[in-house]
């Protein structure tokens, strides 16, 4: 009789792999300032990892000119030097039928058109298509990158005052997704002004036409009308300044929300590895290659929904309504 099993294994495989876990777990416990505190120094030192001290600005590691270039650069430079020889070996014998390295990339790339598509549509997909892959390409390398075990405090230059770490994930760094951040705004308002013309993406936010239309009731002596175009008019003028500073405030949304989640997702891993090492450090890291996609699909799907919104005109926004 066939004996069942879980996942494709059989119940010994099974019960060896926990058994395995458990006793890495254990030893992780003992090795770490828990384990130290309740058993004193029983665990192994190679598995005792020191007190993080993670720090909140970058570390500059040499100048240019006056110019200082940090840590976060660095890897910021890696990340697009990764995509490009990505592109390049991806795409340098293109193939009718891909296969291989092509074939993974172009289903990335088709995967992310698709979904531009289904968002704005045929014409407006394939147009905001290099924006909305860009970002979230970027971002997410950027993210898997901080994840590499020689991140942080394992490789260490003097750069003149201190030791500090040569490489640090660019998306901890405030200032990477800040420039996101105002990358997406740019294209944002690009888009939107060349779709309707600078006077008309300009009336989504200047609202004037009750007023004005009140004006022109008052002169022509309908003084009871013109109070109702008045009203409505202020309101309309509030709701255009509401809109015009969300415009603004999508900046520093955009920039703290990938910012906090990439720092928290490393703070997380630090003290994770430093008081039980090896296995659940290995759990987080899991977590932290799924929030990196995600905040990836963020990042990308809310530019992509406000370049939608910005290419509609006010009377397409009120008919969607």
């Amino acid at each position: 009789m066939r004996r069942k099993g879980c996942l494709g294994c059989s119940f010994p495989v099974i019960i060896i792999i926990s058994v395995v876990i458990f006793v890495l777990v254990i030893i992780g416990l003992i090795s770490g300032p828990i384990g130290r505190s309740l058993f004193g120094d029983i665990g192994p030192k190679w598995l005792q990892v020191p007190t993080p001290e993670p720090e909140l600005p970058v570390e500059p590691i040499f100048q240019i000119s006056g110019f200082h270039v940090t840590n976060s650069m660095i890897t910021a430079w890696i990340s697009i030097i990764i995509i490009v020889l990505a592109s390049y070996f991806a795409f340098r014998r293109m193939k009718l039928v891909p296969s291989g390295f092509q074939a993974i990339v172009e289903y990335i790339f088709g995967s992310l058109l698709d979904f531009c598509v289904s968002v704005a549509g045929e014409k407006n997909g394939r147009r905001f298509f290099p924006v909305v892959s860009t970002i979230f390409i970027f971002v997410i390398v950027n993210a898997w990158l901080g994840l590499l075990p020689f991140y942080g405090a394992s490789i260490t230059i003097f750069n003149g005052e201190a030791e500090v770490p040569l490489l640090r994930a660019a998306n901890t760094d405030v200032n990477v997704p800040l420039a996101i951040a105002l990358f997406a705004f740019v294209a944002v308002e690009f888009y939107g002004i060349k779709s309707l013309g600078f006077l008309n993406y300009a009336g989504k936010f200047i609202r004037i036409g009750q007023v004005r239309h009140g004006f022109g009731l008052l002169f022509k002596g309908k003084v009871l009308s013109s109070f109702g175009s008045f009203f409505f008019g202020f309101i309309d003028i509030f709701v255009g300044a509401l809109e015009g500073l969300s415009e603004f405030i999508r900046i520093v949304s955009f920039t703290f929300r990938l910012f906090g989640n990439m720092l928290a997702g490393e703070i997380l891993l630090l003290i994770a590895a430093f008081l039980i090492p090896l296995v659940i450090p290995v759990i987080f890291y899991g977590l932290e290659v799924l929030v990196g996609f995600i905040q990836a699909l963020i990042f990308g799907g809310l530019t992509l929904v406000f370049l939608t919104l910005a290419v509609s005109g006010h009377g397409d926004e009120e008919q969607a309504k």
